[in-house]
């Protein structure tokens, strides 16, 4: 779709403009005109003058001297010389000694350039203003332009965004496709009494797509589709967002059908509450967009979408039937769904086709679409720095660990025993994970060091994605975190700092599972911690007492000591192996999960 919106210039921009002009007049031109009105004249008549005693003011100067005749009517000037009898001669002829004649001129002309000349610029200047917001349509001269929407307005166009090109979101996709058919069939509707939802709210993590999904809509239907951000109401000044809120709907109204999208709307339709120092600009905003909403006939043709990420903080009033009738989650998206996306980028670059987008999108679990195309992005990056004219499956692979731990760090010099320290804590990752039923495979061991500050790393991948996770099986990957250290202990007899992330990720999912997911035996079906701002990773807040709290504590430390016991035990009775392997990988530094099983099971 083609923007066609022109820029808009606020009043105050021009008045800037014209005090800056005012500015620069004053300090060059006007010292300019009056340079011109002072007459050049040799020290010789200057002397005669003084012995006619016709000199009538005296400003001396180290590069020249300024004066006036007796009457002060003519302005004259002459370069200084040696002259130590100048001041007296001067004295004795009556003249005064003063500065600044040079600034003096006609009151005429002073008022001319002071007042008249100004005032009729900033009239002019208002008046040109004037017209051009009548012109407009509306709007006084003190709004100073910021009563207008700033939306971008994508008109009809052939090139937009189609379904097609959004991939992986097949349900959302699905909920969608209603209002496509709704704006191009409306009797459809009518004849049977059905009428489209005023707004439809999309949610779901970033990156996931909610807004070329609002644009595909619009693509689909051949409509014009008003883009904005919810920051974009927010202004200094109270009452300026209730004023591009109305001017919003009365551009819709007149381009209708069309479809309205208001992003990242949790910036003002955030939950109202009755604190007395509340955000009144906000709420205003808000207030006007609630009115608007219930102002909307059923024929209008309007159609409003809106996303956000944090959907719980939505105040009620906006969120009920009638405003946003329909809610559409928009998740991240399953294996299926990674790959289509993948499948969609990669049509965008050059691929040597042998990929296996299959892989590719079980090893990049848990990403969002903006992910996906990062990872293709990447991979095509790869290949051009390696000279290859195509990306490979090696470059995917690459990219995705990219994505998750950084560049290697090819400059990192490791000392022999913190290689041989971080070999044996990877393959004792590996190791606990391979041992136990139900773990993910291994799919590679490095010891490369990444940016991200990993300085090495054990990758497992699922075959399929997994939507409900046993007690035993959260145990087993608790157990796989603590295999790192238990390695070091087995091996070294001591620990070092290189399980921080391992025992940060160990102790959060025992938490969860305690506070959560009410797998404690202790305290059975009851959640003891609440997570907030759930598509943006937010942190858990408690709903216990601090007594409780404690007993948690005393849980989370009893189950992650129990698997690192494990971990030891499964280690122990693997020692040789934990060697050997060990040995290999700190020879070759990356190997991958096939040789690793095939060693192991050796």
């Amino acid at each position: 779709m083609h923007e066609v919106q022109k820029p808009k210039k606020p009043l105050y921009y021009y008045y800037g403009v014209a005090l800056l002009m005012l500015m620069c007049f004053n300090l060059l031109a006007m010292p300019y005109i009056a340079q011109k009105q002072v007459k050049n004249i040799d020290y010789g008549t200057f002397m005669t003058m003084t012995d006619n005693k016709d000199i009538g003011r005296v400003e001396i100067q180290s590069n020249q001297i300024i004066f006036t005749d007796k009457a002060e009517k003519n302005v004259y000037k002459t370069g200084p010389l040696n002259d130590p009898g100048l001041v007296v001669r001067l004295h004795d002829a009556g003249a005064k000694f003063e500065g600044q004649i040079i600034q003096q001129m006609s009151p005429l002309l002073n008022i001319l350039l002071s007042w008249v000349i100004p005032i009729g610029i900033f009239f002019l200047i208002g008046q040109y203003m004037s017209k051009k917001m009548m012109n407009r349509g509306g709007g006084n001269f003190m709004s100073f332009g910021m009563g207008k929407s700033d939306a971008k307005i994508y008109v009809k166009s052939s090139e937009g965004i189609k379904f097609s090109d959004v991939a992986g979101e097949d349900e959302a996709k699905d909920n969608l496709k209603e209002i496509v058919d709704y704006l191009h069939k409306p009797d459809k509707y009518k004849e049977i009494g059905a009428s489209m939802p005023k707004g439809v709210l999309l949610v779901g993590p970033p990156g996931t797509g909610k807004t070329m999904l609002a644009k595909a809509v619009a693509g689909e239907s051949n409509v014009p589709f008003f883009s904005i951000s919810g920051s974009e109401f927010v202004e200094m000044f109270v009452g300026m967002g209730a004023a591009k809120v109305r001017d919003l709907f009365k551009q819709a109204k007149e381009k209708a059908p069309c479809i309205v999208f208001i992003d990242e709307i949790d910036a003002i339709g955030q939950r109202r509450d009755s604190r007395v120092a509340g955000n009144d600009e906000r709420e205003q905003t808000l207030n006007q967009l609630l009115t608007e909403m219930d102002g909307f006939e059923g024929n209008t043709g309007v159609i409003i979408l809106a996303a956000t990420n944090r959907p719980e903080s939505l105040d009620p009033a906006l969120t009920r039937p009638g405003r946003f009738d329909r809610r559409v989650p928009v998740e991240l998206p399953d294996l299926k769904g990674r790959e289509a996306i993948l499948q969609v980028h990669a049509k965008r670059v050059k691929t040597d086709g042998s990929v296996d987008f299959n892989k590719i999108a079980r090893m990049s679990s848990g990403a969002s679409g903006a992910e996906l195309a990062n990872i293709v992005n990447e991979a095509a990056l790869r290949a051009v720095r390696a000279g290859r004219s195509a990306a490979t499956e090696a470059d995917m692979e690459e990219s995705i660990e990219v994505v998750i731990a950084g560049y290697q760090k090819k400059n990192a010099i490791l000392t022999e025993q913190e290689r041989r320290t971080v070999a044996y804590h990877e393959i004792g990752h590996a190791i606990v994970a391979a041992d136990q039923s139900g773990s993910a495979p291994v799919e590679k061991i490095t010891i490369i060091p990444r940016t991200s500050g990993a300085l090495g790393y054990t990758m497992q991948v699922e075959e399929n994605d997994r939507y409900i996770i046993t007690r035993e099986e959260l145990e087993n990957k608790i157990a796989t975190l603590t295999g790192g250290r238990a390695a070091e202990e087995t091996v070294f007899g001591t620990m070092s700092t290189g399980a921080a992330n391992d025992i940060e990720q160990a102790t959060k999912l025992a938490r969860a599972m305690v506070t959560r997911y009410g797998m404690s035996d202790e305290f059975g079906m009851v959640q003891l911690e609440a997570e907030g701002s759930r598509y943006l990773g937010g942190e858990t807040y408690a709903q216990c007492s601090p007594e409780t709290q404690t007993q948690i504590d005393r849980q989370v430390s009893a189950i992650v000591k129990a698997q690192h016991e494990k971990a030891l035990k499964i280690l122990a009775g693997r020692r040789e192996k934990l060697d050997e392997l060990a040995k290999y990988l700190y020879e070759k530094e990356t190997i991958t999960g096939e040789e690793f099983m095939k060693m192991l099971e050796g």
